[in-house]
């Protein structure tokens, strides 16, 4: 849909400027006119007057035979030859979207020297998996995997994809969706079928998280979206099972990669590897001062985890991002979540309540935090984050 002014008709009365609730509607030469910033919501068409504004329908889109896409897809994701964990939990959740729709799950493995990555696929789900080997897709590359992946998808043509939200995914997703025509619906925090339509029902956070939406895409294929690591559960393996492997010949040539990688520097090794741990100790304002955050490294040490922090705490510059955890941070699921000197903010707790287990250090009894923890100690970080690691110290000793 368009908004579209016209300039004959317009009389110059402004009721628009003030209607307009994005400030996309400006007035020049005494006409109203439109700006970049408007978003179709139709305010100025009802204040109009004169009837000088109206909606107008983009060109039908191109029709497709939505019959001939079927099939749910999940990219699978890897590096240094091992699958990462978002790939296996898109599988668990792509089995169950594929058994609703009544169609096969496949994995799309990209690489060289890979097939052996298959079995794992296989074990978490899949019926069938899409191989593309060839020397120059060693390492992700956005030339290189955009266009084979939107050449496999013009060829077999799936219905559903879902490629996990990391950064190579947030880079390839868009790309794809681009190149063949389609949407793509972003950052998914859930998945479901439209009881209505059938469609699949992608649901994410919107307006700073303050609300959820739901999008359908009905008119393009496939159905296009990257899914937050952790959010879904990595599915049990059954390595007794196998499926078919189609072999695709990769057409991508070394100058067809605009790019070339010249060292890989990690930034971030396992210190702050958030996705993947299994014990996370977090802390924000609460803990007063950047320098109280050596006692949440110490406790992450001391029990083999990683550290994580709030908002609050990265706003104000005493992490960097990559150790945020929330809505617009990392979305995580260990077994065990220390919230430390956190108040439990519907952002941040968005980002972490699928923990295993919940542990809540704060002063403040009525802290929304204990809403969610499943065990919780009301008090000051900074004598009890000391008084735990020396127990925990203690028990590791013994």
């Amino acid at each position: 849909m368009a908004v579209i002014v016209n300039k004959e008709e317009c009389i110059g009365c402004s009721a628009c400027i003030s209607a307009c609730p994005f400030g996309a509607m400006v007035m020049e030469a005494d006409k109203a006119c439109i700006t970049d910033a408007c978003t179709v919501c139709g305010a100025c068409v009802d204040t109009c007057p004169v009837n000088a504004i109206t909606k107008e329908s983009e060109q039908a889109a191109v029709k497709i035979d939505k019959a001939e896409y079927k099939d749910v897809w999940v990219f699978i994701e890897q590096i240094d030859g091992q699958v990462k964990n978002v790939s296996h939990e898109l599988l668990g959740e792509g089995r169950k979207l594929a058994d609703a729709m009544g169609e096969q799950l496949a994995g799309v493995i990209i690489g060289d020297e890979v097939e052996a990555l298959s079995k794992e696929v296989f074990a978490s789900g899949a019926d069938k998996v899409y191989l593309v080997e060839a020397s120059e897709l060693k390492n992700y590359s956005t030339d290189g995997y955009t266009t084979v992946f939107a050449g496999l998808i013009n060829t077999y043509k799936p219905s559903v994809i879902l490629i996990g939200a990391t950064n190579d995914g947030r880079d390839l997703g868009p790309r794809v969706a681009c190149r063949v025509g389609t949407g793509l619906t972003a950052d998914c925090t859930n998945l479901g079928i439209d009881e209505q339509t059938g469609l699949v029902a992608w649901t994410r956070p919107a307006f700073g998280g303050n609300i959820m939406a739901t999008i359908l895409c009905p008119e393009h294929r496939p159905q296009m979206g990257t899914v937050r690591p952790k959010v879904f559960k990595r599915p049990e393996q059954d390595f007794s099972k196998s499926g078919e492997i189609i072999r695709v010949a990769s057409k991508v040539k070394g100058q067809g990669i605009r790019t070339r990688l010249l060292e890989l520097v990690k930034v971030c090794t396992t210190s702050c590897n958030l996705e993947e741990a299994e014990i996370i100790v977090s802390g924000g304002r609460g803990m007063g001062k950047p320098e109280n955050f050596r006692l949440i490294e110490e406790l992450a040490d001391v029990l083999g985890g990683v550290v994580g922090a709030s908002r609050a705490v990265v706003d104000a510059g005493w992490k960097p991002h990559y150790h945020q955890v929330g809505q617009t941070g990392k979305t995580v699921g260990p077994k065990v979540y220390f919230a430390c000197g956190i108040s439990g903010a519907i952002q941040h707790v968005a980002g972490m309540s699928s923990s295993d287990i919940i542990i809540a250090i704060n002063k403040d009894a009525d802290a929304p935090i204990f809403k969610v923890a499943d065990y919780g100690i009301i008090g000051d970080v900074a004598e009890v984050l000391p008084a735990l690691i020396e127990e925990f110290k203690k028990a590791k000793a013994c």
